[in-house]
């Protein structure tokens, strides 16, 4: 298992693993996905500052993939997965602020999500074989204007409610080696101010995130970096300027972010 990270030092950008106390980064060279090397030197993780550990050419997010959210709030199970896209100029690292848009004064809300991280390019691949195309796992916060979804009814703003600057944290690192047999039991948890909002299980998704890898690539080519969210569960409630939120997940790693003005 190895957590890799991306970062910025003396203006270069750089990415290695995180060592076994998790206070310094082996440094690598090469391509993270394809043949990375180290390279024998070490940062100091106090004196870099840390990237989003992927640029996603997209993050494909799912609605509707939680059991006991979709029981509270009482909608159907889905018959395939429903998702939309998230965009870079939303990415976000950990330790980054949320900012509050200037265009839109409603709800804003966090939604605590597992994010699977695509190894390689992955097109129309079966279920059997898609662990294959995964590199590892990381956090994501979700982030959402909810009020703008349903603002016009004639067309619903997913594009628009998800993709404000600074919408889509994740990291702060991925992490790999975690099995298909693990998955299930991995819990993914939000803390607002230190107070927990939401804690559910894996297998409380409808589709899988193995599932989820073959759904997708039968939609669209998946590229390395390339970033599926699975959903959220129960529990996510609105932030105000100046919230901690925290994205827990068990064997992943910790998100941290303020929301601000």
């Amino acid at each position: 298992m190895a957590s890799w990270v991306r970062f910025e030092k003396d203006g270069k950008t750089a990415f290695g693993c995180l060592n076994g106390a998790g206070d310094a980064i082996e440094v690598h060279d090469g391509d993270m996905f394809a043949g990375s090397r180290p390279t024998g030197a070490t940062a100091a993780l106090a004196d870099v500052r840390v990237l989003p550990p992927a640029r996603p050419s997209k993050i494909v997010a799912l609605w509707n993939n939680s059991r006991s959210s979709a029981e509270k709030q009482k909608i159907d199970p889905p018959q395939r997965p429903l998702f939309f896209i998230k965009t870079p100029n939303s990415y976000l690292a950990s330790g980054g602020a949320i900012r509050q848009p200037a265009a839109y004064d409603g709800r804003v809300i966090f939604e605590a999500e597992l994010g699977v991280v695509i190894g390689k390019t992955c097109s129309a691949v079966s279920e059997n074989d898609a662990a294959d195309y995964v590199f590892g796992y990381t956090c994501v916060n979700d982030v959402t204007a909810l009020q703008l979804i349903r603002e016009d009814p004639t067309f619903p703003q997913w594009t628009r409610a998800k993709n404000f600057d600074t919408f889509a944290p994740f990291g702060p690192a991925i992490v790999t080696g975690i099995t298909p047999a693990e998955l299930p039991g991995i819990a993914i948890r939000a803390e607002l101010n230190g107070r927990e909002r939401q804690n559910y299980p894996v297998s409380d998704l409808f589709y899988s995130p193995l599932a989820l890898v073959s759904l997708v690539s039968r939609d669209m080519t998946l590229e390395a970096g390339d970033i599926i969210s699975c959903g959220t569960g129960p529990g996510a409630v609105p932030m105000k300027p100046g919230d901690r939120i925290e994205i827990v997940i068990d064997r992943v790693g910790r998100l941290g972010n303020d929301y601000t003005e």
